[in-house]
């Protein structure tokens, strides 16, 4: 399930790249909390976190936040970023279909398309399932997904992603293979390169992944297949008042699940 594990290995490398400020992001998940919940957001679970981002801004924020990824590489330059910062985060090397948290959270979140590298049916129905098993009753979880009229059928657009820190120059060139989504699986074979200028020294390196293509009513089926989420609501971005339509203030597609009632 791993994907692009040359280029997530370089974790640095990613992190010059795709650093950013995520505490509106944040914010926007204790807002739906506090929405759907009816109660304050203790607790976060950031699936797929890579550097960790969002688990680092929410234990800035006072909240119980834990990281988990597939890549030791990620968790440990994560952990690194988080005690520099002076922040308490708990790191998890696991499987987001079977992990098993000593205690639930609140939210789960899987941000910037985390939720692709799952294929199958099977598996997000079990992801899901899992996800329920680790929230508080009435807990959420949160999908944030590109855009259906940016990725979709007939169209995996080739994007440029630059950044710049200390003397060193990182673009990751998305898509250079043309990608097209598998009309029966909805899975497109996507390959990358990352250039990487370290002062003066250049290096490329190429990776491939398998990523999965989730339109709003797989995603609702998958849900109620499983039997232990439900779909509560839809935005276009992080904002409460914006909903997931054709204007050009929607930016993403993002999904708020609850946990079920038993």
């Amino acid at each position: 399930m791993a994907e692009f594990n040359h280029v997530y290995q370089r974790a640095i490398y990613y992190d010059i790249v795709f650093n950013r400020d995520v505490s509106r992001e944040v914010q926007f998940i204790r807002d739906m909390f506090r929405h759907y919940a009816g109660r304050e957001l203790q607790s976060v679970l950031d699936i797929a976190c890579g550097p960790g981002y969002h688990a680092r801004a929410a234990a800035k924020m006072g909240l119980r936040a834990i990281g988990l990824d597939l890549r030791g590489e990620m968790l440990q330059y994560a952990a690194d970023q988080a005690q520099t910062e002076g922040v308490s985060v708990d790191w998890l090397e696991a499987d987001m279909r079977f992990v098993k948290l000593t205690q639930p959270v609140d939210a789960a979140i899987a941000m910037f398309d985390g939720i692709d590298a799952l294929q199958s049916d099977d598996d997000l129905i079990a992801h899901f399932r899992c996800m329920a098993d680790n929230l508080t009753p009435g807990g959420i979880y949160v999908l944030d997904i590109s855009h259906p009229a940016d990725y979709h059928y007939e169209s995996y657009p080739r994007v440029v992603y630059h950044g710049e820190r200390d003397g060193v120059e990182v673009d990751i060139y998305w898509a250079t293979n043309r990608a097209q989504f598998d009309y029966p699986t909805g899975v497109a074979h996507v390959e990358i390169e990352m250039h990487i200028n370290d002062h003066g020294q250049k290096t490329v390196i190429q990776d491939t992944a398998d990523e999965r293509l989730l339109c709003p009513g797989e995603i609702r089926l998958l849900a109620k297949l499983s039997g232990a989420l439900e779909v509560v609501g839809w935005y276009g971005d992080v904002k409460l008042d914006q909903p997931l339509d054709h204007s050009l203030k929607t930016k993403r597609m993002i999904c708020v699940m609850q946990k079920k009632q038993s």
